[in-house]
């Protein structure tokens, strides 16, 4: 074509890239601009002469980043096909653009220096180094022209090392040749980054003064910036040795550079990732240079300065950096000290502890929780530990740690410096809230640790710290700090500082305790300690809750001096019974949770078993909470007895009041019906003031007091752990043909008597969803068997509020308060039973009819069972029931149990699962609902959750838990594996369930239909631990050929569904490859299956399967014929939907560079010598 011919063709470009850019264009008008555009790179034969005139410097911006992408489109796309001497052409004039084809670099536009660098590097990765032998010494040809072209020089490099060896983006051989290629020629390229660095940095430092040469200082300092960002792409990867070279004049560079603030940030960048490195520690040696007098300088000159200049986000980034480099230092450190590498400890080393610890007590709370990992690490070290430098640090360490404790920095605060770092840090109270927890409990690890090497420095500073927040809360005024009912809130200053000093002396005290011998123990100060705590008063429950904790972290110091423990037992329980008229935002449980730990220590059973029985007898003193977790103590401390007959009369005495009340006339004919359930506890009522009237409350706390204790009984009761002890107290009865011993539990026969109303009671509960059941509820109370909010939210995955965060949910109004009770009494009863086979053993397991008993209570009306309720009671009783079931009582209770439970589930979720794809494909207006909240997206997610329940009830879960179809295969292979062996079998209880026939058919559609749900974790777990065990348990006998046909067609959806996650394509690629060559020669019909696969090439089927049909030619390994059947099947294999419509980019391999020789002297040796005498050649050195 004319140059006429190609400027016309440009105008009309022109025009039709201005209509799309232009915002008042119309969409039909945009559309059809687009598609001349998208028709003219894809068809017009003149492409490159238009690309190239559109990318002339005359043009504007937009119109020439479209030129740009044309002449890209065609490297990408065309360059296979196209001359040679056009590609020369091409490279030609791109690199002319390059040259003289740009905008100063202050004015250029850096789309349009990125795509210009994409250009260049597209046609690297098709033609270098073979056909491009020149190609760095072409860009150090261009580098010499200035500034502009220098910093595209760098950008191409960055680009190519991303493309070759960060995403490896083109195929392996040409990755191979390009990548041993640069590091061939790395030692230039360092030189060259190195050189282009220091000369650029050394011209803008002097020039940058003078205001006339001001641009000209700009444009070496974005040069500087471009080197910088281009070392980081190679530092990661390059030979440490290149790093290291002369004497490390790229740290000592990059050390220089962190007090330039326009370098600082790349300058820090650079060198995290080159402290970050790993590898042999011999390579590593070099980088202890950075502790060295001038390096340690500029470190700590650049982080006083930074943080000097107040908080400006460009500086807290270089901070953050700064403190990873520390931090990175630091892990190299603890790695050469003590290794064979022969490092000592730096003489700087001090100066290093002092600037880590500038950054532990900065007020960014993210900068201090950036250096814990690293601290723990010091701590931690068999020959740092010890050195006098760090020791010293410990009480500065422990000083910072009290300051961090403090729960202060919230975004939306500022009451504190920490709040303005943490609105660049977070987006909201409630991430801050999630991050300082974790930061929380990490720092009570790291002080354990420092503890551990001086006990009792931190146990003086806990000391300390406790006096003077209790002689503070002497003092204080009522109403400072306080809501305004005169109470704390959980951000009130007073109790921020005492929960952050509980917590300290929690971790302090424990440690000491474990650290320092009998005899060490200051048992004074402690006592003292205690005394204090035990004679401070407050009314406030937050305050309270610290309080409490104190006792039960001193506790210990009793055992020393038992005089105290009356004192101790009166201040818990008379905490226990603590009222206060305004309505308290501390959850009991906390209260209970302190009491609960306090008395499984206790020394003296008597005495605490007096004062539990006393606060019991009031039946309005304590809260179920409370009372389950007293009796739970209590239980526990039995357990010390180690004998049987004593402990059976204690718990005989202790669940006495829940007998009497479980086994009364009125319970037994509550918990039998369902209506008069719904009136016992309320639920038809209508209240008028849904807050404070709740007449049915003390009926509901009844049934919930005998629940909770049935199952901390449950729970806590045990025999001794070890054998001796457990035959001495009594507790051993006998033992199996396995020689294993039997044991008897003590709460058995109390437990056992209660059953039939508990197993009433679960009956009644699922029959509560019946329709006419539900309709009989109140008013009040017509959604009281719905989720509770908090559930929903966390079935949704979304943020708690903060306070409930927090602390448990206060349940504010009686339908909050019936929702509650219904789904804890739900949870609590299945709880009981899942717990009772391992707690008692064969005695519940030979109770007569168990397996009738649970199919007509606990599967009863499941039908009408809404999801969020089938999941616990598959999860809390049916998994742990399979997994403590003796193989003796598979034949009696799980086999006529799970049967009909695994066929009514695979009808249910086949339902659910249809509705959904139904609902997916027609996609209705009137349906269709963005907000995450919507019934359809909790009832989705609700099935997806459901679905990964049953699939790991009847698989194995992550190597650990082996459930209904635990696998006998190596655990730790199967966690990490998406292959397991063929070998793979089912347990006898998998075996037995599948000799069933019913139960077989429905495990075996379960598995392969579930692989085209829309459930990638489900999909994978099936594919890996199930599919194929469960079909080759059947493959001995006569399958039809519908059958087979139909497993093999699951699988090739599921790779339709799945095929774009690499774990799930890989598993079930592996899945189809096993199947078809199992059952390929008894079944022609595979092959048809395999023909109606979209672009299948019939050619190499026929090849594959010949092969298959004929062992004779079955010679290639598994991973061979496992790839060419991929390859087979690529046409079924789903792909995200970004790729979809994505046209294929094809990169033609060159001839290889690097060829390797096979070696040939075995073969020699063998042929040559016939009766072997040469064998010993290859044993020769």
């Amino acid at each position: 074509m004319s140059a006429e011919q190609v400027s016309s063709l440009c105008e009309q470009l022109v025009k039709a890239v201005t209509v799309i850019m232009d915002p008042a264009s119309t969409q039909r008008y945009r559309l059809e601009a687009l598609k001349f555009c998208e028709e003219f790179k894809e068809k017009c034969p003149i492409c490159v002469p238009c690309g190239l005139k559109l990318a002339e410097k005359t043009q504007t911006a937009i119109v020439r980043h479209f030129g740009l992408q044309i002449l890209e489109h065609v490297v990408k796309f065309r360059w296979n096909s196209m001359p040679r001497l056009e590609k020369v052409y091409l490279k030609n004039n791109v690199m002319g653009l390059i040259s003289n084809g740009t905008q100063n670099i202050l004015e250029e536009e850096s789309h349009i220096k990125d795509v210009l660098s994409r250009i260049v590097v597209e046609m690297i990765k098709r033609e270098w180094p073979q056909h491009w032998p020149d190609m760095l010494k072409e860009l150090d040809t261009l580098s010499k022209q200035g500034e502009t072209q220098t910093e595209l020089v760098m950008f191409i490099l960055l680009r190519l090392a991303e493309d070759v060896v960060t995403f490896q983006t083109l195929p392996t051989q040409r990755r191979r040749d390009i990548q041993q290629t640069l590091t061939q020629n790395m030692e230039k390229i360092f030189s060259f980054l190195l050189t282009t660095l220091q000369q650029n940095v050394n011209k803008y430092r002097r020039m940058k003064t003078d205001l006339a040469q001001e641009p000209k200082a700009q444009a070496n300092c974005r040069v500087g910036i471009a080197a910088l960002n281009t070392l980081a792409g190679y530092i990661d990867w390059v030979a440490m040795s290149h790093i290291t070279a002369d004497n490390c004049k790229l740290l000592e560079m990059l050390c220089l550079l962190l007090n330039e603030p326009e370098l600082q940030v790349g300058a820090a960048e650079c060198l995290l990732i080159a402290v970050s490195r790993k590898g042999k520690l011999e390579d590593r040696k070099p980088l202890m240079v950075l502790f060295g007098d001038v390096a340690m300088h500029y470190i700590l000159s650049a982080a006083q300065t930074a943080d000097g200049e107040g908080l400006v986000e460009k500086h807290y980034v270089f901070l953050k950096r700064l403190c990873q480099v520390l931090c990175a230092l630091g892990s190299q450190l603890c790695a050469l000290v003590g290794s064979d590498s022969d490092v000592d400890t730096p003489a700087n080393l001090g100066k290093y502890l002092d600037s880590f610890l500038a950054f532990t007590t900065h007020p960014s709370q993210f900068l201090r929780s950036s250096t814990q990992i690293t601290w723990g690490a010091l701590f931690r070290h068999e020959i740092l530990s010890r050195d006098p430098l760090l020791l010293a640090m410990i009480p500065k360490y422990l000083r910072a740690s009290m300051t961090n404790l403090v729960k202060v920095g919230f975004p939306s605060k500022t009451d504190s410096p920490s709040c303005e770092y943490s609105r660049f840090d977070f987006d909201s109270d409630e991430d801050f809230n999630a991050f300082f927890n974790s930061f929380r409990a990490q720092q009570g690890e790291v002080m354990r640790m420092a503890c551990r090497l001086d006990p009792r420095t931190g146990f003086q500073m806990a000391g300390e710290w406790l006096k003077y927040q209790l002689a503070k809360s002497k003092r204080i005024c009522l109403a400072k700090g306080f809501t305004g009912e005169g109470l704390c809130s959980i951000f009130s200053p007073s109790f921020v500082q005492w929960d952050a000093m509980t917590f300290f002396s929690e971790s302090v005290i424990s440690q000491m305790f474990r650290t320092l011998d009998k005899e060490e123990i200051p048992v004074n100060d402690g006592i003292e300690l205690l005394q204090l705590v035990l004679n401070f008063e407050t009314k406030d429950p937050l305050i309270l809750s610290c309080v409490l904790t104190n006792v039960s972290a001193l506790f210990p110091f009793v055992t020393y001096r038992p005089e105290y423990l009356p004192q101790v037992l009166s201040k818990l329980f008379t905490a226990v019974t603590f009222e206060v008229i305004e309505e308290s935002k501390v959850s009991p449980y906390s209260l209970a949770t302190v009491c609960y730990s306090t008395c499984i220590r206790c020394p003296n059973f008597e005495m605490l078993y007096n004062h539990v029985k006393q606060l019991l007898s009031n039946e309005l003193l304590l809260t179920q909470m409370e009372k389950c977790a007293l009796m739970e103590a209590l239980v526990l401390i039995s357990n010390q007895f180690k004998d049987y007959q004593r402990q059976k009369v204690f718990l005989e005495e202790l669940m006495s009041p829940v007998a009497n009340l479980w086994l009364s006339e009125e319970m037994q004919r509550v918990l039998s019906d369902p209506e008069a359930f719904i009136s016992y506890v309320g639920a038809d009522n209508k209240i008028a003031d849904p807050v404070l009237e709740d007449p049915s409350g003390l009926n509901r706390s009844r049934i919930s007091f005998c629940v909770y204790t049935i199952l901390g009984v449950v729970k806590r009761a045990r025999w001794p752990t070890t054998l001796e002890e457990a035959k001495a107290g009594g507790f051993v009865i006998g033992c199996m043909p396995s020689g294993n011993p039997i044991y008897r539990n003590p709460c058995t026969e109390q437990v056992l008597k209660l059953l039939d109303n508990l197993l009433a009671l679960i009956r009644t509960h699922n029959n509560l969803y019946m329709p006419e059941m539900v309709a009989k509820l109140g008013e009040t109370f017509a959604k009281a068997l719905d989720m509770l909010e908090v559930e929903k939210n966390a079935i949704l995955g979304l943020p708690q509020p903060l306070l409930e965060l927090y602390d448990s949910p206060v349940y504010k109004t009686i339908l909050e308060r019936m929702q509650g009770f219904f789904c804890t009494l739900y949870d609590n009863c299945f709880h009981i039973l899942g717990n009772a086979g391992p707690s008692m053993q064969q005695d519940f397991y030979t109770v007569d009819g168990l397996a009738s008993q649970f199919l007509n209570s606990a599967f009863v009306n499941l039908n009408n069972i809404p999801d969020y309720r089938l999941r616990p009671m598959l999860r809390v009783f049916v998994k742990p029931l399979v997994l403590s079931c003796p193989s003796d009582h598979y034949e009696t209770l799980l086999c006529p149990m799970l049967g009909p439970l695994f066929t009514y589930l695979h009808v249910r979720l086949s339902q659910k699962w249809q509705v959904i794809s139904q609902r997916s494909i027609l996609c209705e207006e009137d349906t269709a609902d963005d907000n995450p909240e919507s019934q359809e997206m909790l009832e989705e997610q609700l099935v997806r959750l459901l679905t990964r329940e049953v699939m790991d009830l009847i698989s194995k879960e992550d190597g650990v838990h082996a459930a209904a179809f635990s696998l006998l295969v190596d655990d730790e292979m199967m966690s990490t594996d998406v292959t397991p062996p063929s070998s793979a079998e089912l347990t006898e209880l998998g075996k037995s369930l599948m000799k069933q026939e019913d139960v077989c058919t429905a495990l075996l559609i379960t598995a392969y239909r579930s692989l085209s749900w829309k459930d990638t974790l489900s999909c994978q777990r099936t594919t890996t631990q199930l599919c194929w065990p469960l079909l080759k348990q059947v493959l001995t006998g006569s399958l039809l050929p519908d059958a087979v046909t139909w497993f093999f067609t699951g699988v090739l959806k599921g790779l339709q569904t799945h095929g774009q996650h690499d774990g799930c394509m890989a598993a079930l690629v592996h899945l189809a490859f096993q199947i078809y060559e199992a059952l390929r020669p008894r079944y022609a019909e595979l092959k048809a299956v395999m023909e109606q696969i979209p672009e299948i090439q019939k050619e190499s089927l026929e090849q594959f399967d010949s092969k298959l049909l004929n062992p004779t030619l079955l010679k290639v390994a598994d991973k061979r014929r496992k790839d060419n059947f991929k390859r087979l099947i690529a046409g079924c294999i789903g792909k995200p939907l970004g790729e979809q419509f994505r046209k294929e980019v094809h990169i033609r391999n060159l001839p290889s560079l690097f060829k390797k020789v096979k070696p040939s002297l075995e073969t020699d040796v063998l042929e040559n010598n016939e009766d072997g005498e040469g064998l010993t050649a290859l044993f020769e050195p």
